[in-house]
């Protein structure tokens, strides 16, 4: 039997799902919505000093890591299926690329993430 690469970009896909699922809606409100127009938190909740700091520290760079890379698998494997169900066989290049795209997203983020540590 051949193997196969597949579980691995599931396994990514079902993470990143659950943590879109999750976290997403609570990420939109609390910083698009609660946090500008002052409800229930402090308007300086986000101020670029405290988000810096939240940046620097090593939970919070594998907390943001986590989130982004997890989303980009997620959205890539989401379009690369919805393209397989519109009838447009991307075949193996399109994995690469859809695959390729998430994987150099998420090393970006690692690095520009590592690039803050003072």
């Amino acid at each position: 039997m051949k193997r196969s690469h597949e579980p691995v970009f599931w396994l990514l896909f079902g993470a990143g799902g659950m943590l879109s699922a999750l976290l997403g809606p609570v990420l939109v409100f609390v910083t698009g919505i609660a946090v500008p127009l002052g409800w229930l938190l402090p308007s300086d909740l986000l101020r670029y000093e405290r988000v810096l700091a939240l940046a620097r520290h090593p939970a919070g760079q594998l907390a943001l890591l986590a989130v982004i890379a997890l989303f980009l698998f997620h959205g890539c494997h989401r379009l690369l299926h919805s393209l397989h169900d519109l009838g447009l066989r991307t075949g193996s290049p399109g994995r690469w690329v859809f695959y390729g795209f998430a994987a150099l997203g998420s090393l970006a983020t690692a690095v520009l993430l590592w690039s803050l540590r003072g």
